[in-house]
């Protein structure tokens, strides 16, 4: 299968593409900011290729993005938008750069990367967006995590809509809203907390549902957690 994991260079989206990555009839490209980390990955195995790409500054890389793609496989059959990113501030306190970065990197990013690569995806293809119980509606809402929490609501929202507008090409499109995962994202945001989930473990639940879930569900939003948050 050829896979693409936006933001796979740590945490919850390294597990993924470590995961996958023993099948050899899987070809995974991974995305991501740092270019040492993507490095890093491509030793693990010879299916795993790295391409530069920050949601938050879309202009930089998008014009080359699909290109680069091109140049490992010309068709798509999962794509696990997984990149996120997370400043934990009281709304008041919050600033617009903070905001727009939030926007930029869980809602607007993923949304382009889904327009630019749509024409590789045939029947049958699967698109996974990320996101989180924060933006999932009627869960627990928590201090600080507002603009992050509406970044992903509005990521859940249009993997719906996504779902109708993509069915006459037969691409499903689902949304997991994920509760506390132990990552470097979630420690560097709350010290000292502890959540009851590896990324490890998470990254096999997505890897199967991003291989198998599109044959139960199609334009879900599914909350996957055991704790609050």
């Amino acid at each position: 299968m050829n896979i693409i994991v936006i933001g796979g260079t740590r945490g919850i989206g390294k597990e993924i593409v470590l995961n996958l990555s023993p099948d050899d009839g899987n070809n995974i490209i991974v995305t991501g900011r740092n270019e040492q980390a993507l490095k890093q990955l491509s030793t693990y195995s010879a299916n795993i290729h790295g391409i530069k790409l920050d949601l938050a500054y879309p202009e930089k890389d998008y014009e080359s993005f699909s290109d680069s793609i091109k140049e490992y496989f010309s068709t798509i059959d999962i794509l696990i938008n997984n990149a996120g990113m997370l400043v934990s501030k009281e709304f008041t306190e919050t600033s617009l750069s903070e905001a727009r970065m939030m926007m930029e990197t869980n809602f607007f990013g993923p949304a382009m990367v889904i327009r630019k690569l749509k024409p590789m995806m045939t029947k049958g293809s699967h698109i996974v967006n990320i996101a989180s119980m924060g933006g999932f509606q009627g869960s627990i809402k928590f201090k600080g995590l507002s603009y992050y929490s509406a970044s992903k609501a509005a990521l859940a929202c249009l993997s719906e809509c996504l779902a109708n507008e993509f069915s006459d090409s037969f691409i499903s499109v689902n949304c997991l809203a994920l509760g506390a995962v132990q990552t470097e994202m979630l420690e560097e945001a709350f010290p000292g907390y502890t959540a009851p989930v590896t990324a490890k473990d998470m990254a096999g639940f997505i890897s199967d549902f991003a291989v198998k879930g599109h044959k139960f569900f199609n334009g879900k939003t599914l909350p996957v957690a055991v704790s609050t948050p």
